[in-house]
């Protein structure tokens, strides 16, 4: 049987209340507590945008535990509105402010977890006391914009970044009848995608009547009463109602900084592969850690709520006395994008570049059905591969819901070694309301093996 223990966990997300249940399971005797500086926990975040939409109808749904079920179900205690101020590794104990009583409380352990998350990062000439700007990270920013969207008067917003998040909303605030002013510093939407997939993406922004404003590094903003009113942006003047800033996300360690844990060039936390930091009996997961790239072995910046909740598992079971490992990770990650969806596994064309990797790419666009068929839509598909191994880097996909599977098939041939010519002796599924008869991949297999 295993000892008593006391194992903190800092941070109820995915990462947090993964790694508390988990541990609670492995060591039914350990006195699990959680802390969570917001009001609330286990909230899904991939869901915000189309909670915005109005896509999914009730805020609450997102929200999967309170501190009562959570306790109920999984045996773990839960303070929400606690903030973590400070660890003594020393004492092995916690400094911890109720946010609600504006008192500090002591706790102890025998192993903590840090599952603090990512911040979404500030845009620098914009207040964090403006009144009509948020980030779109957390439950209470949907409240707050939704709140945004009631009192608009001029039905124009803004929305600052075109990657992933910035996009997903600017299809959001389309769908509620928003004119949709959509900035960005780089020439071209979706920054981080590869060349084509950046041109189609700016196609459908074009044809979606979004309003992209590239190369505005140097957008000024008039401010009245507290609030963002105009945009100041190549000789136009543009009223605004609100902004949201969708600039990306950073590790959020000021725990860990304060505490001297050991962390990587993007600021995330350093963790062997049982998810131990540089202080054996702190642990880390999630969005506030750096993995291990598969495909370059080196520490990468991922911040993905599958890996946070697959590595909180991982890091509770192992606080708990567990034996669990952490293996190197291959980036496979997708959006909607108005009627079309994106996925991206491995390596892009850039960051192959940025690291002087070399690589050979193919690409072809091809239908998705049979031609006849007439849902049948154009799919583009990229390959990325090594010109003498022929082992893939990596891919992009834009088109239906098939680029989902597509993805997922070339993480499997990475992750196994397989050649990207072997994509041409693969058999796929054929049915012509479902698939073309000739697979896109089967195509790029081809091109590729044609490569020398």
């Amino acid at each position: 049987m295993i000892s008593e223990q006391t194992i903190l966990v800092v941070g109820g997300n995915a990462a947090g209340a993964a790694a508390a249940a988990k541990a609670k399971r492995v060591n039914p005797n350990a006195k699990v507590i959680l802390f969570e500086q917001s009001k609330y926990i286990s909230t899904g975040t991939c869901e915000l945008p189309y909670v915005l939409s109005g896509e999914i109808e009730d805020l609450h749904s997102i929200v999967f535990f309170d501190e009562q079920k959570f306790y109920q179900e999984k045996n773990v205690k839960v303070y929400t509105k606690h903030q973590v101020e400070e660890i003594n590794t020393k004492t092995k104990s916690i400094s911890v402010l109720s946010l609600n009583e504006q008192k500090r409380y002591e706790f102890s352990y025998d192993k903590l977890i840090l599952a603090t998350g990512a911040k979404a990062k500030r845009i620098s000439n914009l207040s964090p006391e403006l009144t009509n700007v948020s980030s779109l990270k957390s439950v209470e920013d949907v409240i707050q914009i939704k709140n945004f969207i009631k009192e608009a008067k001029q039905k124009k917003a803004c929305v600052i970044g075109s990657g992933y998040i910035g996009l997903e909303t600017s299809e959001a605030l389309n769908k509620l009848g928003f004119e949709v002013y959509l900035i960005e510093q780089a020439n071209e939407p979706f920054p981080s995608a590869d060349r084509e997939i950046r041109q189609l993406v700016k196609k459908i922004l074009n044809e979606k009547k979004i309003n992209f404003l590239g190369n505005a590094g140097n957008v000024k903003y008039r401010i009245a009463n507290s609030k963002v009113v105009e945009l100041l942006y190549d000789g136009r003047s543009i009223e605004i109602d609100f902004i949201i800033t969708c600039s990306g996300f950073a590790p959020n360690n000021s725990l860990a900084f304060q505490t001297k844990l050991e962390t990587g060039k993007s600021g995330g936390i350093k963790v062997n592969n049982k998810l131990q930091t540089s202080q054996k009996d702190i642990y880390a997961c999630g969005d506030c850690i750096e993995l291990k790239n598969f495909i370059t072995r080196s520490d990468d910046y991922i911040p993905l709520a599958t890996f946070a909740q697959r590595q909180g598992h991982i890091a509770g079971e192992n606080a708990a006395l567990g034996n669990a490992f952490y293996q190197p990770v291959i980036k496979n990650i997708s959006v909607k994008i108005f009627d079309n969806y994106f996925a991206q596994v491995g390596l892009t064309e850039q960051e192959l570049q940025s690291k002087k990797i070399p690589f050979v790419a193919v690409a072809e666009a091809v239908p998705n059905l049979v031609k006849v068929m007439k849902e049948s839509i154009p799919v583009f598909g990229k390959i990325l591969f090594d010109r003498s191994s022929k082992k893939i880097l990596g891919a992009s996909f834009l088109g239906g819901k098939e680029v989902s599977g597509y993805a997922d098939i070339i993480s499997t041939y990475i992750k196994n070694n397989i050649q990207a010519q072997q994509l041409a002796n693969t058999e796929y599924n054929y049915t012509p309301p479902l698939s073309p008869f000739i697979n896109l991949l089967s195509v790029l297999g081809r091109k590729a093996e044609s490569t020398r």
